[in-house]
């Protein structure tokens, strides 16, 4: 995360914020460890909410996530956020 933020900073971008799922840290994520990501959005729908909330708060702009997204991913997240939502995927790498 801090190599995509750098990478977007020196871009131009002006990063509002930094959210991440993290699976296994409570008795109910320890439960969902053995459960696939949703390949509809790759969150839960608790940090769905989280995000958006936070995005309406900052006003962000656009929403990136660090691993790619598949084309459906995208439109279903940009549609769930209310703005353009992207995945970088070795942005340091292709400058």
């Amino acid at each position: 995360m801090d190599a995509v933020a750098t990478e977007l900073t020196a871009r131009g971008a002006r990063i509002v914020g930094r959210i991440t799922q993290r699976r296994g840290v409570s008795d109910g994520g320890v439960l969902k460890m053995a459960l696939p990501y949703s390949s509809r959005t790759l969150l839960s729908s608790g940090k769905i909410r989280e995000v958006a909330a936070h995005c309406d708060e900052t006003e962000a702009d656009v929403v990136v996530f660090v691993p790619a997204l598949t084309d459906r991913q995208q439109h279903v997240l940009t549609e769930i956020f209310e703005r353009p939502t992207v995945g970088v995927s070795g942005i340091t790498d292709t400058g």
